[in-house]
């Protein structure tokens, strides 16, 4: 049996992932599906904007009618499509799918590639929420990381976006930078604070594989040094009132990412767009399937499959009940609060006595607090979360 214990009275919330692949020069940290194309390219638009509806409209019949709690549109860099575009996107999608009252739409933006007038032109399109990909307001570190933008640039956006409507704005920021010190990243988070952000990213910069980066690593900070800078970045984050309630998120009251907090605590999500993921609960022979799908991933590759007939899914794949306890706990274990573990059960169909000598093993590694019915991870364990996951994945034979 492959299926999920849930039953099909509990799908879990809906959300859709937009990709925009584009952006006008690839970062040498990044891993993402983005394709640069300079800073005068013209995208297509129209084109992009058919594809995505075709898109949607084939997984629809997979959701049959399902409600969306979130919306992101993600990137490469989606600021760099027209107001229009959104205006149009969110129109098709709310004619094919209902939307929650309080739906939160978020748009991935670069400070580096704003037009004066665009963040008005998204407000007005239907998005009520915008991330901005700062990552340091240090001109010299930001040169380093291969941006287009400079400190001043991420102040404006910022003031630019209050001035358009927005008030729900998360920073990204990143520590850990080449030649980085406990007091440069301190000062980047002072001046995201005095910027009053509703939610801020803060995330150690890794070098990942198939990046220029990791072909060619620069003089990070010692480890030492980066222990220093998560310590004090924390201490000085949650005194200024974002409470931390993932491993790199913080936010204000009420303000948590209702997007991100559905990826972790297991919900679905449709994926359209170039290279975009999608993860969901389908009917099965013994309950419901936990399905991922993937679509195809160059943009000229996914636009041409607007003429093909196999559609847009570049592959998918059936998660195994044997998989389901560390494909729940990679995203549930990443949240401050943890789960419940009646929840564990319901997601894996694993009882909590499946999990008891494990549970043991982290407490005493100290990678767990101590809760009777709960499942999370301690200050240690959310910065050990590997370590944590391998003793649930070795847990995976065991039954409950």
């Amino acid at each position: 049996m492959s299926a999920s214990a849930l039953s099909a009275l509990d799908v879990p919330p809906l959300s859709l992932y937009v990709h925009v692949p584009w952006c006008v020069r690839k970062c040498p940290y990044c891993d993402f599906n983005s394709h640069g194309v300079g800073q005068s390219a013209e995208l297509p638009e129209a084109r992009y904007l058919e594809a995505l509806i075709a898109d949607l409209e084939a997984d629809l019949p997979l959701v049959a009618g399902r409600e969306l709690v979130s919306i992101f549109i993600g990137g490469g860099t989606p600021s760099l499509m027209s107001g229009g575009f959104y205006e149009r996107l969110l129109q098709a999608v709310a004619s094919r799918l209902p939307l929650a009252a309080d739906i939160e739409i978020t748009l991935e933006a670069n400070p580096g590639t704003l037009e004066r007038g665009r963040f008005a032109h998204y407000r007005a399109a239907g998005i009520n929420r915008l991330s901005l990909g700062v990552q340091s307001f240090q001109d010299a570190q930001l040169a380093a990381l291969g941006r287009i933008h400079g400190g001043d640039d991420a102040v404006a956006a910022v003031e630019e976006a209050r001035q358009a409507g927005f008030d729900n704005l998360n920073l990204d920021l990143m520590h850990g930078l080449p030649q980085q010190t406990p007091a440069l990243a301190l000062a980047d988070l002072d001046q995201a604070l005095s910027l009053s952000p509703e939610h801020l990213s803060w995330y150690q910069l890794t070098l990942e594989p198939n990046t220029e980066f990791h072909a060619f690593p620069p003089s990070l900070p010692e480890e030492e040094v980066l222990w220093d800078i998560q310590d004090l970045g924390h201490e000085r984050l949650e005194a200024a009132g974002l409470e931390r309630y993932e491993i790199s998120a913080y936010a204000r009251a009420g303000r948590n990412s209702r997007h991100n907090l559905n990826y972790w605590r297991f919900g679905d999500y449709l994926g359209i767009g170039a290279g975009a993921h999608g993860k969901l609960s389908v009917p099965g022979d013994a309950g419901l399937q936990i399905q991922r799908r993937w679509k195809s991933r160059l943009p000229d590759a996914y636009l041409r499959r607007l003429d093909d007939p196999r559609g847009f899914v570049a592959g998918r794949t059936d998660i195994e009940e044997r998989e389901l306890p560390l494909e729940f706990a990679m995203n549930a274990l990443r949240l401050v609060e943890g789960v419940p573990l009646s929840t564990w059960q319901a997601h894996t169909g694993r009882g909590p006595r499946a999990l008891r000598d494990r549970l043991v093993a982290a407490r005493e590694k100290g990678l767990l607090v101590e809760d009777a019915d709960w499942l999370r991870a301690s200050p240690q364990g959310l910065l050990f979360l590997n370590e944590l996951l391998a003793l649930i994945d070795d847990e995976r034979a065991s039954e409950g």
